[in-house]
């Protein structure tokens, strides 16, 4: 079910106000606007991955385990490789970023009780 334009201009103030207010736990949930994708780090990714996994039966092959192992690590080094996600922007913003203080925190969540507040309100 798609969400109303209200509440998705809700939804885009509370994700910058959060990004505001908590920007390293607003990144590690991943909606940060500046870590995307790489294409690149997909591609390595894979490649590294499918050359581990022949390593892996290479080593399985010629009854080596140090083959193996090591074909492992390298298709486990390719599958975090793939995953990771670029944070160029986010590098960038990071620099000369101060912290808040508590007092905004507190402010942010009394904005979030005073729309639930008014959301509940108008429901009834």
């Amino acid at each position: 079910m798609p969400l109303s334009e209200h509440e998705q201009k809700l939804l885009e103030q509370l994700e910058k106000q959060l990004h505001e207010d908590d920007p390293k736990f607003a990144s590690s949930m991943g909606s940060d606007p500046g870590r995307s994708w790489s294409t690149r780090h997909l591609v390595i990714g894979v490649l590294a991955t499918l050359a581990g996994v022949l390593l892996l039966l290479v080593g399985v092959t010629v009854q080596s385990i140090l083959v193996g192992v090591l074909g492992f690590v390298v298709m486990g080094a390719g599958v975090y490789f793939a995953t990771m996600r670029s944070s160029v922007a986010a590098k960038a913003k990071s620099g000369g970023n101060a912290k808040k203080s508590g007092k905004s925190r507190s402010s942010f969540m009394s904005n979030l009780e005073e729309r639930w507040d008014e959301r509940h309100r108008g429901e009834q």
